[in-house]
């Protein structure tokens, strides 16, 4: 299983509204996750950073596939605009992926 990592800036004072958008995910954008094969999907905050990782069942190419063409995710990202700085990878249409430097088992 394919396990990607990405980053994100959230804007100052923002945190609990982002926090309360994630607790109150929509079901649409749950079932796109789960379309595109991600699971074990964890996101971690520290100041005004935030780090995601998830595993891809089908794969990180598949998952950003869907993600791309998903008008959900084009939504949820448009919603998520006014708290969060995000870089997107102008290929893949998501959120650029962090290279693995280290892992321990």
């Amino acid at each position: 299983m394919e396990k990607y990592a990405w980053k994100a800036t959230i804007k100052e004072g923002s945190l609990e509204e982002y926090i309360r958008r994630h607790d109150n995910l929509p079901q649409e954008m749950k079932e796109v996750l789960r379309e595109a094969g991600i699971c074990n999907y964890t996101i971690w905050n520290v100041g005004n950073q935030l780090f995601g990782y998830y595993e891809c069942k089908y794969g990180v190419e598949h998952a950003a596939k869907v993600q791309r063409e998903s008008p959900v995710v084009e939504e949820w990202n448009r919603y998520m605009s006014d708290i969060l700085i995000m870089e997107m990878d102008p290929e893949t249409g998501a959120q650029p992926k962090l290279k693995q430097v280290f892992s321990f088992d």
